[in-house]
């Protein structure tokens, strides 16, 4: 969807870009947004996603804090209750 976005401001000439290499860098980023959106723990041990997650993220716009945030938010149900069950 935002690839088609972009296309359509190129033509229009709304939107210009230097180069091809900075148009797909920042499509990149995107689409590293989009996945990691997408991404949910399921039956994956902690360390596997927290893993995947570390993969999307390299080179997606996402901070630090933001990442500890959407890891905290998609661990699985169960072991989230557990960990504020100990506090």
């Amino acid at each position: 969807m935002r690839r088609k976005n972009i296309l359509e401001d190129l033509k229009a000439e709304i939107l210009e870009y230097v180069t091809i290499e900075e148009f797909c860098r920042e499509d990149n980023k995107t689409m590293k947004v989009v996945e990691l959106k997408k991404i949910k723990q399921r039956s994956r041990t902690m360390e596997k996603f927290a893993q995947e997650l570390r993969r999307v993220a390299r080179g997606s716009k996402y901070k630090e804090r933001s990442l500890v945030e959407k890891f905290k938010r998609e661990i699985n149900r169960v072991i989230r209750r557990k960990f504020i069950e100990v506090k």
